[in-house]
């Protein structure tokens, strides 16, 4: 699970009822039927118009997205991996590696090896590599555009909402009691509306971006890997290079892991 995610909608939903109680407000209050259609199921309809349906039919995916932690391998151990494999093709040559590339549980890493070991040149491979990470940038844009509308949408149907409840007040004026209640209906709507659209929805729009740049920065880093590979490169020139998309601390890290191992091999030597 994604810690962040549970933990930011535990925050917000306590936020809101901690705010309620301290105003006053008894949580019983939210449960208006009449509010609850009109911006869940209003926003599910504005969405479901805004765009196609093999976008929409995504949605559950989405939420598994937003929900589960990302699955991406470790930096270092990428980089680790590159150098493993630049050694073992400058001694025995780039076809070597064709075993390697059963082992490959990742697609785009596999298919971007499988092109080096084929032959194909580097410009053709970083031509590929891209094109299919920019395809993949745009399904998940589509996909956090989803969401991130439905934030735009849940705030203004609040008002919608909160329109029809004055809509009713304003028939029961000579009813102190109906006048309250209705009132009161008519900004439970807007209160739904705001908490749904900037609680939720734009939340976890911007999740699916940062996930999806999260990848991004990995593929390319996958791409300078296999194109550093086939160019011959040297494997401590690798680790320097790939090293660049690594943040301060993690590259810190993993210079103190490489010191480590090499002073693993020299006291293996000795021995």
């Amino acid at each position: 699970m994604d810690l962040s995610t549970i933990v930011g909608l535990i925050l917000g939903v306590v936020a809101l009822f901690v705010g309620m109680a301290m105003k006053g407000v008894t949580p019983d209050s939210l449960l208006n039927i009449a509010a609850i259609l009109i911006i869940i199921v209003g926003t599910a309809a504005a969405v479901v118009i805004a765009f196609p349906m093999k976008e929409i039919k995504r949605v559950p995916k989405l939420f598994g997205i937003i929900f589960k932690e990302q699955q991406l391998t470790a930096d270092s151990d990428l980089i680790k991996m590159f150098s493993g494999w630049a050694d073992v093709a400058r001694r025995e040559g780039l076809l070597s590696l064709e075993a390697k590339s059963d082992e490959i549980i990742d697609p785009f890493l596999k298919n971007g090896l499988g092109l080096a070991i084929d032959g194909q040149n580097a410009d053709y491979i970083r031509d590929v590599l891209t094109e299919e990470v920019e395809a993949m940038e745009d399904r998940h844009s589509a996909g956090a555009l989803i969401f991130s509308q439905a934030g735009t949408y849940a705030p203004t149907l609040g008002v919608l909402g909160a329109v029809v409840g004055l809509i009713a007040a304003l028939k029961n004026m000579n009813d102190i009691d109906a006048l309250g209640h209705a009132i009161s209906a008519a900004f439970i709507a807007t209160l739904l509306g705001i908490f749904t659209g900037y609680v939720l929805w734009h939340p976890f729009a911007n999740k699916l971006q940062r996930k999806s740049k999260e990848e991004v920065r990995q593929k390319m880093m996958m791409i300078e890997g296999i194109l550093s590979v086939l160019e011959g490169e040297a494997p401590r020139v690798i680790e320097q290079k790939l090293a660049s998309y690594l943040s301060m601390e993690e590259r810190r890290k993993l210079a103190a892991k490489n010191t480590s191992d090499k002073g693993a091999e020299q006291v293996v030597e000795e021995t």
